[in-house]
């Protein structure tokens, strides 16, 4: 057993235009990604488009199609005739406008770590966007926040990715992520002023996303909003994986969250997959219990389980760590070891005090400051600047950004340096095969004509297009084509290799 699998987070972020409340955000974020496009090494050749061909995003792990809606492809490049960008990175990763809103999907990696390095490295990109754009002229400042909630009744997604073998039963799935799911939210929850979707009662709790989640199982993404998420679209050899898409999570500044949030995950993702749980720990109603938890920042509150017991979530999320640390056994490997460890310190920081965490986590680090200049100045939760510095906490300017002030001042705990995130902004993961598509953008950019997360395809000045099929997530990888694009230097030296092997 290995937490490590293949995975990845997709974060939208929140934009606004100062002093143009009415400003389009679809606009907006088509400005967003083609301000950070003009980028040397992403302006040079014609830009990629991205392949949507392969993509089935109404298809339902529960055995059908949905038909209540149709997709079709070619209004995604409609869309991009119309302005909307769409740029991948040479670190294979995507940025784009997606629901009128910029977003940063990371590369494939295999490990908690990396998705923190990728996710931060989509920070950095996002900031050093909205720099360009604020250069450019005829556009001036756009802002943009990590964040999910205009707390006007809007919510956007921080969804994560992780690969599962086709051949775990999803009933299995939904039994036993959707307790873990409920209660993960007390180390990964980002911190929000206001109960409701549109934030009308005024007080602190711990998730941004909870309020908005309406339904145990379904395919919906931005209405009716489900715990379990059942699009069935892998990007990937559908015989042998699943792609499991998670919308239920916050977009996290706070590095530790963010490795605690996918680490623990695919833990139990892995007991999944093996059949490790026995099922005691099922919700009797879970939409209200996600809420409930969430609402309580003090962590009391007590979660009626189906066979009557109750639990806090923090009790249920130690008996969850438990049977983990039973299942991975004392030679789980460095990786393992580290998540079970961080996610045993953080379950005993909790039951203690969560104010103890708030140099680790987003939720206690922002009442921290909320809790701080409410007595200062002598502010009920309604006051609007406290709802102005519930936003400046997300706001990805590092000189802007309270959670950037935070980690200045040394008052975060990191996992990373600067140093190693500006170079994932450029360089891919070397064991996926986002290696072999990040490598390809950047060595062969005018022969690269679209690529997508399963798929490569060039022109090469044939008669037709090259695709490049990628159906093995962890194949394409450094070990694999490294010395390939060393020795080759046109694509049709490369693809005159492929093609032969």
């Amino acid at each position: 057993m290995t937490v490590r699998r293949i995975m990845g987070t997709e974060i939208e972020y929140g934009i606004s235009v100062p002093g143009q409340p009415g400003a389009n955000p679809m606009v907006t974020s088509s400005q967003i990604v083609n301000a950070y496009a003009a980028r040397p090494e992403l302006s040079k050749g014609g830009r990629a488009r991205w392949d949507y061909e392969e993509e089935t995003p109404l298809r339902d792990a529960r055995g059908f199609t949905y038909t209540g809606a149709l997709y079709d492809p070619a209004e995604n490049l409609a869309d991009e005739d119309s302005g909307l960008a769409n740029v991948i990175l040479t670190n294979g990763a995507r940025l784009y406008v997606d629901h009128a809103h910029p977003e940063y999907s990371t590369p494939e990696v295999t490990n908690p770590r990396e998705i923190v390095l990728f996710d931060k490295a989509g920070e950095m990109t996002m900031a050093e966007a909205a720099l360009r754009a604020a250069h450019t002229p005829g556009i001036g400042p756009i802002n943009l926040y990590k964040n999910n909630t205009d707390n006007k009744g809007a919510s956007y997604g921080a969804h994560e990715n992780y690969l599962m073998s086709r051949q775990t039963p999803f009933a299995d799935i939904v039994a036993h992520f959707t307790p873990f799911l409920v209660t993960r939210q007390i180390y990964c929850g980002a911190g929000r002023i206001g109960i409701g979707q549109d934030a009308s009662e005024h007080r602190f709790q711990i998730s941004q996303r909870a309020d908005f989640f309406e339904v145990e199982v379904g395919l919906e993404t931005t209405l009716k909003r489900p715990i379990i998420n059942t699009r069935d679209e892998p990007h990937a050899d559908a015989e042998r994986y699943r792609r499991l898409h998670v919308i239920i999570g916050d977009a996290n500044l706070a590095e530790y969250a963010t490795f605690l949030k996918v680490g623990t995950a695919s833990i139990v993702l892995s007991m999944i997959e093996s059949g490790a749980f026995d099922g005691t720990l099922g919700i009797a109603e879970p939409v209200a219990e996600l809420r409930a938890v969430s609402h309580d920042p003090t962590l009391k509150h007590k979660i009626e389980l189906r066979n009557g017991k109750r639990l806090t979530a923090i009790e249920l999320q130690q008996s969850i760590l438990e049977q983990a640390e039973a299942y991975c056994g004392a030679d789980a490997d460095p990786d393992t070891r580290e998540v079970l460890d961080q996610w045993a310190y953080v379950l005993d920081a909790l039951a203690r005090d969560p104010m103890e965490l708030a140099d680790m986590l987003d939720w206690p680090a922002k009442l921290s400051l909320l809790d701080r200049y409410r007595e200062r100045e002598n502010l009920g939760w309604g006051a609007a600047k406290l709802q102005a510095i519930d936003l400046q906490y997300h706001d990805v300017r590092p000189e802007k950004g309270l959670y950037h002030r935070l980690v200045a001042r040394g008052k975060m705990k990191r996992l990373l340096t600067d140093t190693e995130i500006i170079n994932a902004m450029t360089e891919p993961p070397s064991d996926t095969r986002a290696f072999f598509r990040g490598r390809c953008l950047a060595r062969y950019p005018s022969e690269v004509v679209a690529a997508s997360w399963d798929s490569v395809i060039f022109d090469v000045g044939a008669d037709s297009l090259v695709r490049v099929p990628m159906m093995e997530p962890e194949k394409g990888t450094k070990a694999h084509v490294g010395e390939l694009f060393e020795r080759c230097e046109a694509a049709k030296d490369l693809l005159d290799i492929i093609t032969a092997d």
